[in-house]
């Protein structure tokens, strides 16, 4: 029965049968802003101009066509942003007030990046300059609970950015690990399992940490279960089968949300890579009365970050099969930092390439990793440093802005929360898109070209084109 209900909601969902030519309703809106990144000619996020469309009827083979449809419409954006950790906090505030202002600017103010999303961590994680919890050792009632860690830097950091974003605002948690104390390997590092004996004790921690953080004004919007519930790492993890996380939701976390009036905030299981996330949804949610706690479905992108073979289908999947649950990219980074390499633009298509097939798979929350590091990729209490959109030098106090954030940037800029995406696709394979129209009318369409070729390409929308030039190794966006 689930089946069946599934493919009539996709078939039902996407197409307006009682759509009008888009040209008819939009009399006289045949000019479309265009801005461009390009590392052939140095240029990120450039203004060129306008393009106009014209009458073009059936494309030929042999012409480059982006094609959109907007009569077919899918999921609608909650939101775009990244995390803000211990390590990205402790950097920031090690930069001169002046280098701070304009990395909040660059990230939340008016004329930035229009991120409106901010994931953070529940007690420590890697991307901590050391492992901590807010409780004691053993104390199973919990009263010794205090957030007075974050004090210092994250969440003033998560203030500042909620002041920046305003009513749109979407801050959600992770956690690593519990307290050693509750695990079988009597660590927060290296795995191990949360002992059943302490699974209602867990969930109660959950409640302790949102309430302290709504004492703060930091009002949270969801949470991930367990971030990276099928990797043992030499850093805090802690390991949940699919079977696992369900009953901890079922019988724990879900009741303990609810009883406390947190029945609103958005709880997504998974929260690790696209290769599992079928299985462990369809596993997970199988239990109607499991579902019934669950809003999203969270992933990374680690499985296979260095190809372009990444599993996206995936989500497609999982997206027909609980087409009442959100999609949500929850982390996602380079790996493997070098400070020599920051500038490459190989970071930014990473970025393009997962962002534009995520959406066009159906995902309607994207969430970067840290958004700001230091110079060595850090600070990360075991060595495991990574590159950000942006990189501090702490010792010159100066800012790299890498192609990650003017890549990023062609998306979350001008695509706005509850954006709803169109139908797009494109007749080569090198031009990857995607399209969605903002609630003012805003028809936003986005094109990279990672190849090594400049490509002249078509917009092609109802019967009309916008010639459009696809540098080598490029992103732009199209704004109608």
């Amino acid at each position: 029965m689930k089946r069946l209900i599934v493919s009539c909601f996709v078939a039902g969902m996407a197409f307006n049968a009682n759509a009008q030519n888009y040209w008819k309703k939009n009399t006289g809106k045949t000019t479309a802003k265009v801005f461009l990144t390009s590392s052939k000619t140095n240029e990120k996020m450039v203004d060129k101009g306008t393009v106009k469309f014209e009458k073009f009827g059936q494309p030929k083979e042999t012409d480059a066509c982006v094609f959109v449809d907007p009569d077919f419409k899918y999921q609608k954006l909650i939101g775009i942003g990244g995390a803000i950790t211990d390590a990205s906090a402790e950097t920031f505030y090690k930069m001169p007030k002046a280098k701070q202002k304009e990395i909040l600017e660059a990230y939340y103010g008016k004329n930035g990046l229009g991120y409106t999303v901010v994931r953070t961590n529940m007690n420590s994680c890697d991307f901590s300059s050391d492992s901590y919890t807010y409780v004691t050792e053993n104390d199973q009632s919990l009263k010794s609970f205090n957030v007075a860690h974050d004090e210092k830097y994250k969440i003033p950091l998560i203030k500042e950015a909620q002041k920046s974003i305003g009513k749109n605002f979407t801050f959600y948690f992770s956690p690593w690990s519990p307290p050693a104390w509750m695990k079988s390997n009597k660590s927060m590092l290296k795995g191990g399992r949360l002992e059943n004996a302490f699974y209602q004790i867990w969930a109660d921690y959950y409640v302790k940490f949102i309430k302290e953080y709504e004492k703060r004004g930091i009002n949270v919007w969801g949470l991930t279960i367990q971030n990276e519930p099928m990797a043992t790492q030499t850093w805090e993890s802690c390991i949940y089968t699919a079977e696992e996380e369900g009953e901890f939701l079922k019988n724990n976390l879900g009741p303990t949300l609810w009883k406390n009036g947190f029945k609103d905030k958005k709880v997504m299981i998974w929260d690790h890579n696209r290769d599992l996330i079928y299985q462990r949804a369809t596993t997970t949610l199988s239990d109607p009365e499991t579902s019934k706690y669950a809003h999203g479905i969270g992933y990374h992108w680690y499985e296979t970050w260095n190809n372009k073979t990444q599993l996206f289908d995936n989500l497609l999947e999982t997206q027909r099969a609980f087409p009442d649950k959100f999609l949500a990219f929850t982390e996602g980074c380079k790996e493997q930092f070098d400070m020599s390499k920051i500038y490459d633009v190989s970071l930014g298509e990473l970025y393009g390439r997962n962002m534009i097939n995520d959406f066009n798979k159906g995902t309607a929350l994207w969430t970067d990793w840290n958004v700001l590091l230091d110079e060595t990729g850090g600070p990360n209490h075991v060595g495991n440093f990574c590159f950000a959109p942006i990189i501090a030098d702490t010792k010159t106090g100066e800012v790299h802005y890498t192609y990650e954030y003017y890549y990023v940037g062609h998306i979350s800029k001008f695509i706005k929360p509850n954006a709803q995406r169109i139908g797009t696709s494109s007749n080569r394979a090198a031009l990857t898109s995607t399209t969605f129209m903002n609630e003012n009318g805003q028809l936003v369409t986005v094109i990279m070209n990672d190849t090594d070729n400049d490509i002249d390409t078509n917009l092609w929308i109802e019967g009309m084109s916008a010639k459009l030039n696809a540098p080598a190794h490029s992103i732009q966006t199209i704004i109608l």
